[in-house]
């Protein structure tokens, strides 16, 4: 089966920091993977450069056989096609709820309004804040910004979606909605790639787990194989350090 998205050989440094180092990494189409690693690993850079948020220094990366690193490509046709949600939400504070949502998906995609208007608040019935349609983001708790960002990045069903650490901003009983959130999507068939710290969770949902480690790919595989029997060393001493 061919990857949805592949990436060989990514490099990118900050100034003379090299982030990432010779990273390549597949995801096919309905898999769910979980980047792991220690902060400052190069997970949220890696899923940055993916989508062209972060431009590549070496290396290559295919959308669906469609390298997306050719430097005339249209970088934001690329990121239509990607859906986003960050550790710190990134909500416009001067739109209301129903506008964050509907904005990709009438700007970008073109949506006629009322369909997008409709779209909105049917996302927002699914994720449990109909009821908060006209509210603007600081009137939202960490948990409701959470779960907005993640409906206006299914709002244009794209073809993969990329979650950035979204819990580690939340205070720990927020948490549970937002993964309740993920896991609904996973089990729908959505293609995920998602960086966390929230090992059980990526132990029950992913597919296959990535050890980053230091801008390189340490190890990889099943979750049961990643965190019941680890090959490499790095990968034991990194799941040993971490809390019960």
């Amino acid at each position: 089966m061919s990857a949805l998205l592949k990436a060989s050989g990514l490099w990118k440094s900050f100034a003379d920091r090299a982030v990432l180092r010779g990273v390549s990494l597949e995801l096919n189409q309905h898999e769910v993977v979980a980047l792991i690693g220690a902060s400052g690993s190069g997970k949220s850079t890696l899923l940055r450069c993916l989508n062209l948020l972060e431009p590549i220094d070496d290396g290559q990366i295919l959308l669906d056989g469609q390298d997306i690193s050719d430097p005339r490509i249209d970088e934001n046709a690329v990121r239509a096609r990607f859906g986003i949600v960050f550790q710190a939400y990134n909500l416009f504070p001067h739109l209301s709820v129903q506008q964050n949502i509907t904005l990709a998906s009438r700007v970008v995609h073109r949506m006629p309004r009322r369909e997008a208007d409709a779209r909105a608040l049917a996302l927002l019935e699914r994720v449990g804040l109909a009821d908060k349609v006209d509210e603007h983001p600081d009137r939202l708790s960490g948990g409701q910004q959470q779960r907005v960002a993640i409906a206006r990045a299914i709002a244009t069903d794209p073809e993969v979606l990329l979650l950035d650490e979204i819990t580690s901003a939340l205070d720990p009983e927020l948490v549970g909605d937002v993964l309740a959130l993920v896991r609904e999507l996973a089990g729908e068939g959505a293609t995920i790639l998602m960086a966390t710290h929230e090992m059980a969770f990526a132990r029950e949902i992913a597919d296959r787990v990535v050890f980053l480690d230091a801008g390189t790919i340490i190890e990889q595989g099943t979750p049961t194989a990643v965190f019941g029997s680890p090959r490499e060393a790095r990968t034991r001493e990194f799941l040993a350090r971490l809390p019960a």
